[in-house]
């Protein structure tokens, strides 16, 4: 049986993971490529390997801002898994990579006939809200440079490397502020040694560091996975 680089599928039994596998299409995702348009039905849920999505909330034309990540630990499409066929928010790849894909209405049958995948995935729902709740109290009572290091953290836990693959622009719309300001807090953390940036990518050189910047408001819902997923 093949060994899968996504962690919830790795984390199937081996049953429930038969059930998957004959309806699970590989496929390359581009960056920017929309997975999920807000109040549209949702054809497909993925199962990132290298990819890394960007779950993000939509108020009005212009009002944009990140309230999740998924990677290599998870599934998209949580509204199929609860039930429902669209979500009022924006799904799409800000890392391009691989990823397995499944047709939503084929996951949903297969939910209904076995209970302990549904389970399983239903328990990455709950780590997955959990990251919601977390972003919210970053977002509200955090600063920019505990935001963003945190962010890094999140991105750098679903990267095969230390290199993660994001713009200024980009991290400005996840972060919620001006391009200007991602500009100065990468630049603080650079000449602290922390990370090395360069034009669309960053590398992470002192983990440990940036994870005592982020302090708090990272790891509450990478310890719900570990404990309910592991």
């Amino acid at each position: 049986m093949k060994k899968h680089r996504n962690r919830l599928l790795a984390a199937l039994l081996p049953a429930d993971l038969n059930l998957l596998e004959t309806q699970l299409q590989s496929v390359q995702l581009e960056k920017r490529r929309v997975l999920e348009a807000p109040n549209r039905t949702v054809e497909y849920v993925y199962f990132p390997e290298t990819a890394i999505a960007s779950v993000v909330a939509v108020c009005g034309r212009d009002e944009r801002i990140e309230v999740g990540l998924i990677g290599c630990e998870g599934v998209s499409g949580l509204t199929v898994l609860m039930g429902d066929r669209r979500s009022p928010n924006s799904t799409y790849v800000q890392v391009e990579g691989e990823a397995l894909r499944i047709e939503a209405d084929a996951l949903r049958k297969v939910l209904l006939q076995n209970e302990s995948l549904r389970d399983l995935l239903l328990r990455f729902g709950h780590v997955f809200t959990t990251q919601i709740a977390q972003t919210a109290v970053a977002n509200g009572r955090a600063k920019l440079e505990q935001r963003l290091a945190r962010w890094i953290l999140m991105a750098h836990d679903r990267t095969v490397a230390d290199d993660v693959a994001i713009t200024h622009e980009f991290l400005a719309v996840m972060l919620g502020v001006r391009r200007a300001s991602v500009t100065v807090a990468l630049d603080a953390l650079e000449k602290k040694g922390f990370i090395a940036a360069r034009r669309g990518s960053l590398t992470v050189a002192d983990r440990k560091a940036i994870e005592k910047i982020a302090g708090h408001f990272y790891g509450v819902p990478e310890a719900e996975f570990e404990r309910l997923i592991g």
